[in-house]
């Protein structure tokens, strides 16, 4: 096991969209729940259990990304999310792409890091890129506060997309890994502390397959009491075809125009697409990358979820 036992930010995430640097004058309440997650592996979902269990009611007065933030993003200035989150009376629940290295780590907030099947999470990204409106970029490139490279064009052939993205490490300057973080780097980061008593692991497919009993999983982990009777409807409103439903204050910024459709956010909420996808040569660069670079209890759980395995 590391001999370093708590998280340590060693590491500074930056791209066209997010800087793990505005996390840097953030200022943390002790019941604080930071949501992280690889792009694409349930963000929003997570934020929309975490804000029906907080507030136990199934429709809000603002959009779900008023009350939860993406504070990485460069979408708006830093001061702006900040004062936002400082304005909040709620127990707070904030977004992160950042990995747990690139992460402020304090021992009273709860961390809920989210995974899923990287082939999953792949294609849901293609989608995801078709979608966002073009515009968007002006606001981002405004809050940039240090000299970024935009990324490089990628590659016409999804196959190659693929093994370049599977295989980049995820770490700071990796040219393959210039538009999101690396799954297996992503949940890597966070296996390491699975140890420490306010790090959690929830998997997309669990969510899909039990979403009551991962709900209320959830409201366990942050000392939240649910009615029973009441627990049926937080559910539904959980549910994929719910959120799809009410996209306009859901999908995540819509307020801001980010989206060109913004339900096209939801593009389809199922698993196993690159089964029609992806090549021989593909999945074999997927095992490869997931045998050499994570244990196999954590390769497999990424894969299918499930029960987590203890820290030895």
């Amino acid at each position: 096991m590391n001999q370093v036992t708590k998280p340590e930010n060693t590491q500074h995430y930056s791209s066209f969209i997010m800087d793990s640097s505005r996390w840097q004058n953030f200022e943390p309440r002790a019941d604080d729940i930071v949501i992280c997650t690889p792009p694409k592996c349930g963000t929003t979902w997570m934020q929309m259990i975490c804000a029906l269990l907080i507030f136990q009611k199934i429709t809000f007065d603002r959009p779900l990304s008023e009350y939860s933030p993406w504070l990485d993003m460069l979408i708006q200035p830093i001061d702006d999310v900040l004062n936002q989150l400082q304005s909040q009376t709620n127990r707070r629940f904030i977004k992160t792409h950042t990995p747990l290295d690139g992460l402020p780590y304090y021992d009273d907030l709860t961390y809920l890091c989210v995974a899923r099947d990287p082939r999953d999470a792949f294609l849901s990204m293609q989608a995801h890129q078709r979608n966002i409106n073009p515009e968007i970029m002006q606001k981002i490139v405004a809050n940039i506060s240090a000299p970024i490279t935009p990324p490089a064009p990628q590659p016409e052939d999804l196959g190659e997309r693929f093994r370049n993205w599977i295989s980049a490490s995820g770490k700071p300057g990796d040219a393959n890994d210039a538009i999101s973080s690396s799954v297996i780097n992503y949940v890597q980061t966070f296996w390491q502390y699975r140890h420490l008593p306010n790090i959690h692991f929830f998997h997309y497919a669990d969510l899909q397959s039990d979403l009551s009993s991962e709900m209320t999983r959830a409201a366990n982990l942050l000392n939240i009491d649910i009615d029973p009777d009441h627990l049926p409807e937080l559910v539904a409103a959980a549910s994929f075809a719910s959120m799809k439903g009410n996209a306009d204050n859901i999908a995540p910024d819509a307020e801001n125009g980010i989206w060109n459709n913004n339900a096209g956010f939801f593009n389809s909420g199922s698993s196993g697409q690159w089964q029609d996808v992806l090549s021989e040569e593909d999945i074999a660069v997927y095992h490869q990358q997931m045998a050499t670079r994570l244990p196999p209890e954590l390769a497999h759980w990424l894969e299918f979820g499930g029960k987590l395995p203890q820290a030895s």
